[in-house]
């Protein structure tokens, strides 16, 4: 078998970065390592011989930070007017605004905080409280909304909290709405720290949570269960969250059985919980259990599986009306703006549906192409292609924030060049997007070739936007295995966007992303004893693995590249699962995938091969076709890993 070739041969294919270290590297990871270290003496040496390299503000920016406590606001003036818009200013600032307000500094705080770009919710909540010290009224109520959710919020937010019930902005009944949102998050430590803002007396009670904490539903079908007091009810209602998430049925079936002795709003409240959680196991029950909430409050997780109950069940009525029910902001996504269209027509309002199609269809994603296809071949011009020259590359390359960005590869930090190229191209133009993407494809940083040229509005480029390195591999393996090359390209596009090196945060890597546990099944399936090169930096082991397992369960699961894309990423097992009881539309399937990572997952490949497809001279295939239907469960369950 040739892939055992391949497999011999793979060190020969291992393709190099064309990006290397430059001079002053070692003194640049020896200076950052002293600043982590907290080594400021060491630090202080290596500075002037740093002061040519294109990092070196950063390395004035450790400095600073070591110092921040004395308030050296001369220094930090001298940095900001030598550095202006870069992005270590901005993070100087930041870090700038934390240190004043720990001194109190109300007036250059509020200052400095309407400077920082981005600013996350601690800086939001220290420029809010610089306001209310000078007596902005609208301050704390600005900050209201920061209440509600429940998650914990940063420290400087509590003084807001604070003035807002100090005001009676906030009162016990938005304590209530907190503590429900901390125990909807499963998280019952938050819930108990904001129930303390209650009077004593009804305050959840602290035995009783912990047992629904234990073993929620023994808690709940205890006999003598204490349903008096509103803290009582709301420890219920956690406990059937925390029981639907795994089983809906059983939950509702407890719900039911306590019905009668809870009040309306908390009866509808845990069908509000119960319903999602039924609609991501796609239970033909959820749309009745959400007619059961009425109106209670849905978040927005619990409105969209409120639309793909409704999608999956081709209730369109009830689509349009969810759909209607949504914030505009979900609601004007490229997924919901499809499916709104889609229950239109089924409603017969074709002129109302054509309109949103004609406007979707100009969008580069997988309901953008769905709906160029649904609209046919008249729909309008497509963007123009604009190919750099090499002097827009050179010009691209003088561009200091690409410079520093490319620095930081050149030294092997990707995630800090992550954070420098993306801070430097919000500000470019279409074809100085281009002119930036086609630097980092010659570089061979493809992540941010593609990620660049994905972003542009009027230009684009699609050779760009879907690179194909590594053809003698790629291509050479999925003809082995007689795999479509373009699908191939679309999931390695989305698994590592060609980057060799590529880890996940759960141990895959690799341009096809291989997990240690895959390569060990792989290996045995094959015969090797070595599998561990297979999940290195060496595209060749990586690739032959990758597409080995993808061939297994592509006809483990009846040859449908849907399926199995959805199973590469989240296990054939719960992509077979997924499946309906009867055949449905693969985008229906795609849209309803229960995990968000892989239902976007699967959208992206799938519209990647139909772009790949048509770049390497296949310009009828369609995306259409490449989904398909998807068949019924069987009964059975995949195969393999």
């Amino acid at each position: 078998m040739r892939i055992l070739q391949h497999l011999a041969a793979a060190s020969l294919l291992a393709v190099a970065t064309l990006a290397h270290a430059a001079p002053g590297d070692d003194d640049l990871l020896a200076a950052r390592e002293a600043f982590q270290r907290g080594q400021q003496s060491q630090l202080a040496d290596l500075a002037p011989r740093l002061r040519s390299h294109p990092l070196y503000p950063y390395v004035e920016w450790w400095q600073l930070r070591n110092r921040l406590a004395e308030l050296p606001r001369e220094d930090v003036r001298q940095f900001f007017e030598r550095h202006p818009g870069q992005l270590v200013t901005n993070r100087l600032r930041a870090d700038w605004v934390r240190a004043l307000a720990r001194q109190r500094d109300w007036e250059s705080v509020e200052r400095e905080a309407a400077l920082v770009v981005d600013p996350d919710t601690e800086l939001r909540c220290l420029r809010l409280q610089a306001r209310l010290a000078r007596g902005d009224r609208e301050a704390a109520r600005e900050a209201r909304p920061l209440w509600f959710v429940g998650r914990e919020q940063p420290d400087a937010c509590a003084p807001l909290f604070d003035a807002l019930f100090a005001s009676r902005a906030l009162d016990d009944g938005d304590i209530w709405t907190r503590v429900r949102l901390a125990f909807q998050a499963g998280n019952a430590t938050l819930g108990r720290g904001i129930a303390q803002r209650l009077p004593a007396s009804q305050r959840p009670e602290q035995r009783l949570l912990d047992a629904a904490v234990k073993n929620p539903q023994k808690y709940l079908e205890a006999r003598n269960l204490a349903l008096r007091h509103r803290g009582d009810r709301e420890i219920a209602l956690f406990a059937i969250g925390r029981i639907a998430s795994s089983t809906p049925q059983a939950a509702a079936h407890l719900w039911q059985r306590i019905d009668d002795r809870l009040q309306k709003d908390e009866r509808t409240a845990g069908w509000a919980v119960i319903a999602p959680a039924a609609a991501r196991k796609h239970m033909p029950e959820a749309l009745a259990w959400y007619r059961a909430a009425g109106d209670a409050a849905l978040d927005d997780a619990g409105i969209e599986w409120r639309a793909r109950a409704a999608l999956r069940a081709r209730e369109w009525p009830e689509l349009l009306a969810t759909l209607d029910d949504m914030r505009a902001e979900l609601r004007d996504t490229a997924a919901w703006r499809y499916w709104r269209a889609r229950a239109l027509r089924e409603q017969g309002r074709d002129m109302e549906a054509g309109a949103i199609l004609a406007v979707l269809a100009g969008e580069h994603n997988f309901h953008g192409l769905l709906a160029r296809e649904d609209l046919g071949p008249a729909v309008g011009a497509p963007p123009e292609t604009f190919k750099p020259l090499d002097e827009d590359v050179r010009n691209a390359a003088r561009i200091p924030g690409l410079q520093r960005a490319l620095a930081w590869y050149r030294a092997g930090l990707r995630y800090e060049g992550n954070l420098e190229w993306m801070w430097t191209v919000r500000e470019l133009d279409d074809a100085q997007l281009l002119s930036a993407a086609e630097l980092a494809r010659r570089e061979g940083w493809y992540e941010r070739a593609i990620a660049t040229a994905d972003r542009t509005k009027r230009l684009t480029n699609m050779e760009l936007r879907y690179p194909a390195p590594y053809q003698d591999l790629l291509r050479a393996s999925a003809r082995e295995l007689d795999l479509d090359d373009a699908w191939v390209y679309g999931l390695v596009r989305q698994e590592s966007r060609f980057t060799t090196s590529a880890k996940s945060s759960v141990g895959a890597s690799g341009l096809m992303q291989v997990m240690p546990a895959t390569a060990q099944w792989i290996a045995r399936k094959l015969g090797l004893s070595d599998w561990r090169r297979a999940t290195a930096e060496t595209a060749g082991e990586n690739v032959n693995f990758g597409t080995y397992y993808l061939k297994h369960i592509l006809t483990q699961l009846d040859g449908s590249p849907v399926l199995a894309s959805a199973g590469y990423n989240a296990g054939p097992r719960r992509a077979e699962l997924w499946r309906g009881s009867t055949a449905m539309e693969g985008a229906i399937y795609i849209d309803t995938i229960p995990f968000t990572e892989t239902r976007d997952y699967v959208r992206k490949v799938m519209a990647n091969a139909t772009q790949y497809a048509r770049l390497f001279g296949r310009p009828l295939d369609s995306l259409k076709q490449r989904i398909g239907i998807v068949s019924p469960r069987n009964g059975g369950t995949a195969a393999g890993q």
